[in-house]
């Protein structure tokens, strides 16, 4: 009797121990199939029916190791729907603070979270341009870099000129010359002042490369007041990153400017000076 009695428990300890670890199986299988299945969602653009099977995955397995994981392609979805920008931006900064983050994850996250910040503001949330500022020390390159250009098309100049360090510091000190242009352009449309102090302070450019060249004089002084020297390819770009008043100030002068940039491309010789009615004179030419 007591050897039955015996062989009957360990029959049912076997039982119960394969049935856990049966549910177990099923656990982990089913987090599983929902991730993928949210991920080939979110790969289709089909942003709702992806933010179902994240939120089931999330409420379901909460200790899942894809639980973490999926706050990230929550934010994806949430970002894609309109209306939804702030939720988007609770779930991608739930996702930093995680402590298994995967590093690449976060430099999207971090991106978005500008992204997502800069279409706010445009929509009137002032205040969402904290989250962008704040990440102009960030110890990542790639996000400081990012927080600087997009703070550089706020129409506040008061704003914008706060990315002006960064950006200074991009004309200075990278070598890539997509990254280098987009500084460039960047910083003149910000403060040109602070391109020029950057501009002097970095190696002098081959001679081979043509350079567009800016002064301005006030009125009785030899000296000029404001000076600039940029690559010509870059030209284009630096004459649109003029205030639209200045452009009206021209237009109304009789200066037509693409019309400046073609004549000034045909000869070295060439050069433009436009005399204010204060007696300040610009000088605009290409060596």
């Amino acid at each position: 009797m007591k050897k039955y009695a015996l062989t009957v428990c360990l029959a049912l300890v076997l039982a119960l121990g394969t049935a856990a670890a049966a549910r177990a199986g099923t656990q982990a299988a089913t987090d599983e199939s929902l991730f993928r299945e949210a991920k080939l969602l979110v790969f289709d653009k089909s942003w709702e029916a992806a933010l179902d099977r994240i939120e089931e995955l999330i409420d379901r397995f909460p200790a899942s190791p894809l639980a973490g994981q999926a706050l990230f392609y929550k934010g994806e979805c949430l970002g894609a729907l309109r209306g939804r920008e702030r939720e988007a931006l609770r779930a991608y900064k739930s996702y930093i603070r995680l402590e298994d983050a995967k590093p690449s994850l976060v430099e999207e996250s971090e991106g978005s979270i500008v992204d997502l910040a800069f279409d706010l503001y445009r929509d009137g949330d002032v205040q969402a341009l904290r989250d962008i500022e704040s990440r102009l020390g960030h110890p990542n390159k790639v996000v400081r870099y990012y927080a600087a250009y997009k703070l550089s098309l706020v129409p506040d100049k008061k704003q914008a000129v706060k990315a002006a360090p960064v950006l200074s510091q991009i004309v200075e000190t990278e070598k890539d010359p997509e990254l280098l242009d987009r500084a460039r352009i960047a910083l003149l449309r910000v403060s040109p002042e602070s391109l020029k102090s950057a501009e002097e302070r970095t190696p002098r450019m081959e001679s081979t490369v043509r350079m567009l060249r800016i002064r301005v004089r006030e009125a009785g002084h030899k000296e000029p007041a404001f000076s600039l020297n940029i690559p010509f390819a870059l030209a284009d770009l630096a004459l649109s990153a003029l205030d639209e008043d200045d452009k009206a100030a021209l237009r109304k002068k009789g200066y037509d400017l693409n019309k400046i940039m073609n004549e000034l491309a045909k000869s070295k010789e060439s050069i433009l000076r436009i005399v204010g009615d204060d007696g300040s004179v610009i000088e605009i030419w290409i060596d």
